[in-house]
């Protein structure tokens, strides 16, 4: 029997337009996640901020049953870690400001031959590095995290493709600022954090995500990964600060919405989730995160 979608909100969905290619773009994906009985999902472009193109999706095509919601990624398209970005994508509903993904430095180090999400770009990206030589977090990212801790605490931090290093340092202030949603991107896949790096997060306050579209039981990959990160995520984190999203939206891969399902279906007969578990981590802690349901 297939997974019951049925109120499911995806916060990592890569929906175009996009200058990468993408299996869907905002539009599709809205009505595919009205199909499955979806109650949002966030888009994400590593390149420009979403919001204008998910409004404009959700009030011609949401006929009241699914809403599409925007974010913003610091990466050097937006000015890189720039709070002028970020106050222009709150102001217009930003649900997620992601920190640097394809302009990280991590990120670039770790996708030397191609990186299957990136555009067509002309410009070499800049390394982006956000900790100074003293390891501790640059000035232009204290002024993000103040400025959301002040100005916009219902919208998401998003840890991005940075190191285990700058992780660190970033929650570390993100929780000593008293910013309450933090989401940390796939630590298991190109950031190199340990289990115990994401027990500590998630100690803190910080939600970890579970991907579908890194996992071999979604899409089948040499650098894509078995189950048993899931299963010790769920003995060790629990429901309660799990998040499970797609990622996906990639050219190559299944439409989100199937994958997603997949993933589903996977972590329940793998890892022993309840229908009530999986409620939690598909639905109950994202739609937290971007504030449709009190904690």
């Amino acid at each position: 029997m297939s997974f019951d979608m049925k109120g499911t909100v995806d916060i990592h969905v890569h929906a175009g337009p996009s200058v990468a290619k993408r299996r869907v773009d905002a539009g599709d994906m809205l009505m595919d996640g009205i199909s499955y009985g979806y109650q949002a999902f966030v888009s994400k472009d590593h390149y420009f901020p979403t919001v204008m193109g998910t409004d404009m999706v959700t009030k011609f095509l949401g006929a009241g049953k699914c809403s599409a919601y925007g974010c913003i990624v610091l990466n050097n398209s937006v000015g890189g870690i720039n709070v002028y970005a970020v106050d222009a994508a709150c102001a217009m509903g930003a649900k997620i400001v992601f920190m640097p993904t394809v302009s990280a430095l991590n990120h670039i180090e770790s996708h030397k031959k191609g990186f299957v999400g990136a555009g067509k770009m002309k410009i070499p990206e800049k390394p982006i590095y956000y900790l100074d030589e003293n390891g501790e977090l640059k000035p232009e990212v204290l002024e993000v995290l103040e400025y959301l801790a002040e100005y916009h605490p219902e919208v998401t931090l998003g840890t991005g493709h940075g190191s285990v290093a700058e992780i660190n340092k970033l929650i570390d202030k993100a929780v000593a600022l008293g910013i309450k949603k933090i989401l940390v991107n796939h630590p298991f896949f190109h950031i190199g954090a340990s289990v115990d790096d994401m027990v500590r997060w998630a100690g803190q306050g910080a939600f970890i995500e579970l991907n579908a579209v890194v996992f071999n039981a979604v899409e089948p990959a040499p650098h894509h990964l078995e189950m048993d990160i899931v299963k010790e995520l769920f003995d060790r984190i629990g429901c309660g600060k799990l998040v499970i999203d797609s990622d996906m939206g990639q050219a190559a891969y299944m439409p989100p919405t199937e994958g997603l399902q997949k993933f589903a279906e996977a972590v329940q007969q793998l890892c022993g989730a309840t229908d009530e578990q999986m409620y939690t981590m598909m639905h109950k802690n994202p739609a937290w995160l971007i504030g449709l349901e009190e904690q």
